[in-house]
């Protein structure tokens, strides 16, 4: 007598269908639409990081021009020009520059985690 065959009875897919790296790879339309969306929002984070620049260290010399007191001021014995310029900008800077780090690397791994593949998700996916 033979024994009855063994039927795997499954439910629909709970977790929504990974995307393979395959699909960004092929030079595909979503390939093309994530890939944008990364560079746009990698072009975002630094046009804010320029902007912030600007306004924090390129508008020194505007405001010295608009109060020329200011010129002439100096706490510690340094004048303030001299005090902003050379020590104060460089921990600006950092943090600045540390802030652009961290929101690029977040973007890439929002893109990363779209390109993670679920290995139980489809039987043609290679790991």
């Amino acid at each position: 007598m033979t024994e009855p065959q063994r039927v795997r009875v499954t439910g629909p897919p709970r977790r929504r269908p990974a995307v393979r790296r395959v699909d960004v790879g092929e030079d595909t339309r979503l390939g093309e639409v994530y890939l944008g969306s990364l560079m746009r929002a990698q072009l975002s984070i630094a046009v804010r990081t320029l902007a912030v620049l600007f306004l924090g260290v390129g508008s020194l010399p505007l405001l010295f021009w608009l109060a020329p007191g200011l010129v002439h001021t100096a706490p510690f014995g340094v004048p303030l020009p001299w005090l902003l310029l050379g020590v104060l900008v460089y921990p600006f800077l950092f943090l600045l520059g540390r802030w652009y780090l961290r929101g690029a690397e977040r973007n890439e791994a929002s893109y990363a985690d779209l390109l993670s593949t679920d290995s139980s998700g489809s039987d043609d996916e290679t790991p």
